[in-house]
């Protein structure tokens, strides 16, 4: 899934302007400007895209997690990757939202896609086990769907 698509949808799921996007991309110790991102915001397909760096997503993930759980200062920094994959993207959003994998399931089943627990365990696991699963682009597609759903619904 693109950088982009990610971006523009936890834009939405945060209820988030570009200025607040920047300040939680700073978080991570990471520069843009509001016109950084609005560029970002542009679809494939429109006048004016532009790709936004994986690493630029990355930061912002940190940078989401600082936000919604705090910085730890004994705990080490958290890495920024080079190369960004669903599987990391989903890993991260666990993260940051506090999920559980009853509640990446619950997530799911609420948008009508069928995953079993054992799956999802398995995108969350190393690359390099026996058991690791890719998580495909409808997978984070539905489930960046849901997680909007399930964010907006428990504040009010």
């Amino acid at each position: 899934m693109l950088s982009n698509d990610i971006l523009r949808s936890l834009r939405y799921t945060l209820k988030a302007n570009n200025n607040d996007m920047v300040r939680i991309l700073a978080l991570a110790d990471m520069e843009s400007t509001a016109a950084g991102f609005d560029t970002w915001m542009t679809k494939e397909d429109e006048d004016g895209f532009v790709r936004c760096p994986d690493i630029i997503l990355s930061g912002f993930l940190n940078g989401l997690i600082y936000h919604l759980r705090g910085k730890d200062d004994s705990a080490p920094e958290l890495a920024l990757e080079r190369r960004v994959n669903n599987n990391t993207v989903l890993k991260k959003l666990r993260i940051a939202f506090s999920l559980k994998t009853d509640d990446i399931l619950t997530i799911m089943t609420g948008q009508k896609f069928r995953v079993s627990m054992p799956e999802i365990t398995a995108m969350m696991r190393a690359p390099d086990h026996k058991n690791y699963r890719e998580c495909g682009d409808q997978f984070l597609r539905y489930f960046l769907r849901g997680l909007t759903f399930h964010v907006h619904n428990a504040k009010s």
